[in-house]
């Protein structure tokens, strides 16, 4: 029999205010240790804390994208536990009342092997805030721990799956979903090395149709491909368990990327371990329906809407509309780009659909593959969609063929300039004189009478021959389409 993984995420992301949860410190990254732990985010005594209202603000904006429920009154708790970087000896989160619950994310699992890309709802059981602990750094100070709590009080969102997930191809698919939506609606700069996002894996076994088996929690997994080997390790891990006799405990673990396997961090808590209570020190969080009305106002068109309009206006697939907003800033390019090139390329005008195209494979093919050899982001591409606009227009007039367009392009990466002005200094305008290419092909056809009767007894294949030859005596430079049109009905005879 074949065994099912069963698979729950839970996501924290560190939202993008300036200030702490329950106090005025600051949130940026990298101070030197402890600059940043104001009396609040140290606990001492007699402090209390006052709710950042964009903290709140941005869980909404979440709320509302995934289409959830904004609980109109929601309580937060003290999660109790002991750990050096946890100044209170709690902290301060939500537990039976969060502020978002019953949302969904629609994602688009790729294809692999023999099977087909596919899409998948994965339920989102709840988002709430809380505030992110410190952070022990062990081994820093002459073999000893030392404790930085710049990051004790930062706002986190934890978002939580439901197990509905079946593959770490699913999970990793959901997450990269997930961290393309906090960033795209500026609540979460995503910045994983940075722990701006950071994902937990609750991973099981079972028969198909059997009850859900014993999970097992792999901690704190800061990149998508530990995501993925993570949970296959796991799931393997399990079923060799069971299949050899043994028994699945809960646990909480932690992944060795250096070795690729999971290990046993401690045993694994639940609620009634935490002793939750309602904070005393905090009012409950009411939002009201004009509240949440203001924030929607503040939503962009999200992603799967904007891929909709893409494939349903550009007329693209539905493979190039996913990676073109995998990014806000790669829709930002795109769409940027598109407006250079016409006032409005989204009508079905089939001019509009065909630079549409033209721009997607350029930023999908060679911008993105540029980008990743230089190890940049869309964010700090040399080229301006307006440099890649006008490139794609004098590939769309037949001023360059697409090998002249790939120089075009290498000339404004390294050194900048615009397309008009590379053309004219490199001399790659393509030759479109009809007469001056019949003249080519007439010569040609002259000096190579024998391959003019084999191809014209059968040899089609020969076709390519002075197809190359042809390329061969313009340097290039005759325009494909015109030259192929003149060459078939030359050798024609």
């Amino acid at each position: 029999m074949t065994w099912e993984i069963v698979i729950g995420l839970e996501v924290h992301t560190q939202l993008s205010t300036n200030t702490k949860i329950f106090s005025g410190a600051s949130t940026a990254f990298g101070a030197e240790p402890n600059t940043q732990a104001d009396a609040v985010s140290i606990a001492l005594p007699g402090v209390l804390p006052v709710l950042n209202k964009g903290a709140v603000e941005r869980a909404i904006k979440f709320g509302l994208a995934t289409g959830a429920h904004i609980a109109p009154r929601s309580v937060f708790a003290r999660k109790n536990y002991f750990y050096p970087d946890l100044p209170k000896g709690y902290q301060i989160s939500q537990f039976d009342l969060p502020v978002v619950g019953n949302g969904q994310l629609i994602i688009l699992v790729p294809a692999s092997g023999t099977r087909q890309a596919y899409e998948k709802a994965v339920r989102i059981t709840r988002a709430h805030l809380e505030e992110d602990a410190g952070k022990s750094m062990h081994g820093d100070f002459h073999g000893m721990t030392g404790i930085d709590l710049n990051r004790a009080g930062t706002p986190l969102l934890e978002i939580v799956s439901e197990p509905d997930m079946r593959s770490a191809a699913e999970a990793v698919a959901y997450a990269k979903a997930l961290h393309t939506l906090v960033r795209w609606i500026g609540i979460c700069d995503g910045n994983m090395q940075e722990g701006s996002f950071r994902c937990d894996a609750n991973v099981s076994v079972r028969r198909p149709g059997e009850p859900l088996g014993t999970r097992r929690e792999i901690k704190n997994l800061n990149s998508f491909r530990f995501l993925e080997q993570a949970i296959n390790y796991e799931a393997q891990w399990q079923i060799g368990t069971l299949e050899n006799g043994g028994a699945i405990h809960q646990a909480t673990v932690l992944f060795d990327p250096d070795k690729g396997e999971t290990r046993m961090m401690r045993s694994k808590e639940d609620a009634h371990d935490y002793r939750y209570f309602p904070d005393p020190d905090l009012l409950p969080l009411d939002i009201s329906d004009e509240w949440k009305e203001q924030v929607r106002t503040t939503l962009p068109e999200l992603p799967q809407a904007k891929q909709a309009r893409y494939v349903s206006e550009l007329g693209l697939s539905i493979y190039d509309a996913g990676v073109l907003t995998a990014s806000c800033e790669m829709a930002d390019f795109f769409e940027t780009t598109l407006a250079a090139l016409s006032p409005n390329p989204s009508p079905a005008s089939g001019r509009g659909e065909q630079s549409a195209k033209i721009c997607a494979n350029w930023l999908i093919g060679e911008v993105s593959a540029q980008l990743n050899r230089d190890n940049l982001d869309m964010a700090q591409c040399p080229i301006t969609p307006q440099q890649l606009g006008g490139m794609i227009r004098r590939i769309a007039d037949g001023t360059i063929s697409n090998s002249g367009a790939k120089e075009v392009f290498r000339a404004m990466w390294t050194e900048g300039g615009d397309a008009d002005a590379i053309i004219e200094a490199k001399g790659l305008k393509q030759v479109s004189d009809s007469g001056a290419i019949e003249a080519l092909v007439d010569e040609i056809i002259a000096a190579n009478a024998d391959k003019v009767a084999e191809y014209r007894s059968g040899k089609d294949k020969l076709f390519g021959f002075f197809v190359g030859l042809a390329m061969k005596a313009s340097k290039g430079k005759a325009n494909p389409a015109q030259l192929n049109e003149v060459l078939k009905r030359k050798l024609s005879g």
